[in-house]
């Protein structure tokens, strides 16, 4: 280790004075991975972007410090859960659960909006992105460096070891990049500004709750959601009306349906959130079902690849 680090400090230094990235660092094996759904639907695969671990390594450095700087100076809202101190799937998870239980057993009524952005990391636009950085006092050899890393990528698709050809990318930041979720969540930073009711974000995953128990209330959740439908409209990005939904709460919910854009959202009975299932009923047995099954599937693997039986090992390998 101790032999890289000298020429390393030096080829960083030198990118980072000169605002130029090495065009190795620019080309992206792309990955698809299964969200969710058919496999047929190519919607359903979320891209991966494997790229230079020498130029992640570089990523990670400008990342915590601007991370340092934006949590310094207070720059992102409290909204924002994901890639914060402190912050992670966890917290936004719990805080959303006990909002919801305290209102149902205080005998309110509750409703939840899911909110989903069309292919989000891909479609920032570079322009507005870099606007939005310095205007969060990003400036200097920094900006100028990731003005030249979002500039002139390139991707190629590998799948079963075949590759496309190689294509240009204009717009987006890379996913599964160690600076592209950052850059992500200072873009849509001020998404829920001038929103009255609670707004939780994780990343790209977004959700907005409201009690529901009278008309005005109803009237302020949709007023809330005019709202956050146009902001996309003004930053090039859309959302997708078509996976936004919407979950009823409490006994006696009116159920209202609730337009984004010019479409009725559908309402569901349950939803994957952060990887766990939430249930409009807030019980847990559709989510410990589904944890099961994959701790057996894991189990029947182990069962199937391993022939020593020894029972240390099948806890470790467990």
């Amino acid at each position: 280790m101790d032999e890289i680090t000298e020429p390393l400090t030096e080829i960083f230094n030198k990118s980072i004075s000169e605002g130029v990235v090495p065009p190795d660092w620019k080309v992206a094996n792309v990955t698809p991975i299964l969200k969710k759904g058919t496999k047929l639907d190519s919607g359903n695969y979320r891209p991966v972007s494997l790229t230079s671990q020498i130029g992640k390594l570089l990523e990670s450095l400008i990342r915590d410090a601007m991370i340092n700087h934006l949590s310094h100076n207070r720059l992102i809202n409290e909204s924002q859960r994901g890639f914060r101190h402190k912050k992670s799937c966890l917290t936004n998870l719990l805080e959303y659960l006990e909002y919801v239980v305290n209102q149902i057993d205080a005998g309110d009524l509750v409703d939840v909006i899911y909110l989903d952005f069309q292919r989000a990391f891909d479609n920032v636009p570079h322009r507005r992105l870099l606007q939005k950085l310095r205007a969060h006092g990003i400036t200097g050899s920094i900006i100028n460096w990731i003005e030249n890393w979002l500039a002139d990528r390139e991707q190629t698709v590998v799948i079963n070891g075949i590759c496309s050809r190689f294509t240009a990318i204009i717009s987006g930041v890379p996913q599964r990049s160690i600076l592209g979720p950052l850059l992500f969540i200072i873009f849509i930073n001020e998404l829920d500004d001038g929103v009255v009711n609670k707004i939780l974000k994780f990343a790209d995953d977004k959700k907005i709750v409201s009690e529901v128990a009278s008309e005005d209330q109803i009237k302020i959740l949709q007023s809330d959601l005019h709202k956050m439908f146009n902001w996309p409209q003004d930053w090039q990005m859309l959302f997708n009306t078509d996976k936004s939904k919407v979950m009823h709460f409490g006994f006696n919910n009116k159920e209202v349906d609730y337009i984004l854009g010019n479409q009725r959202l559908d309402a569901v009975e349950e939803e994957r959130d952060l990887g766990v299932i939430v249930d409009k009923s807030l019980k847990s047995s559709r989510q410990c079902t589904k944890a099961a099954a994959a701790a057996n599937a894991v189990l029947g693997m182990i069962r199937r690849t391993f022939l020593c039986k020894d029972k240390e090992l099948i806890l470790q390998l467990y």
